[in-house]
């Protein structure tokens, strides 16, 4: 669903399950800083707000998009995480640099998450231009970075193999 139709900060608290001990990873380029920083802030306090450790959250910064899928593999290289959160953002422009640099992260996210097990999230923005990445970054469409952790929470939970809930997976039994 288009973020436009939706508010990318709204979720169902009471499905998502417990984050205490858990351990993430936040990969943050700082390409666009503006966005990217309240993207991670809108992560880490979501992360915070639903259990995780401050401790167990790792942080590093990468100097763009394209570098993502780097930063990432390098971080879980060395800590013990459940679950690694790209936040990023490019912008379209004038040239297709956008659909390069987008499905290289993305394949490299995927990737990633296929060959170790672990989830690799994409929180990664591509508006068409920066006033669409502000209404993203906690404006008007809320926050992608929100998102990033909620689906890291859940993705988190199911690495760990922690009793995530029937009613959290939406399945019948």
């Amino acid at each position: 669903m288009a973020s436009a139709l939706k508010n990318l900060s709204t979720y169902d608290e009471t499905n998502l399950p417990d984050a205490s001990k858990l351990s993430f990873g936040i990969v943050v380029a700082d390409w666009n800083a503006d966005i990217t920083h309240a993207l991670y802030q809108g992560c880490f306090d979501t992360l915070l707000k639903h259990g995780a450790p401050e401790a167990r959250i790792f942080t590093v910064q990468v100097p763009g998009a394209f570098e993502l899928p780097a930063g990432a593999r390098i971080l879980a290289s060395r800590e013990k995480l459940d679950a690694v959160i790209c936040l990023g953002c490019v912008i379209k422009g004038e040239t297709k640099h956008d659909e390069y640099i987008n499905n290289a992260v993305s394949q490299g996210l995927v990737n990633l998450s296929i060959t170790t097990g672990r989830p690799f999230i994409y929180g990664v923005l591509t508006p068409n231009d920066h006033q669409q990445a502000l209404d993203r970054a906690g404006g008007r469409h809320g926050n992608k970075g929100v998102e990033a952790a909620v689906t890291a929470i859940r993705m988190g939970a199911l690495h760990a193999d922690q009793d995530i809930g029937r009613k959290a997976i939406g399945f019948r039994f």
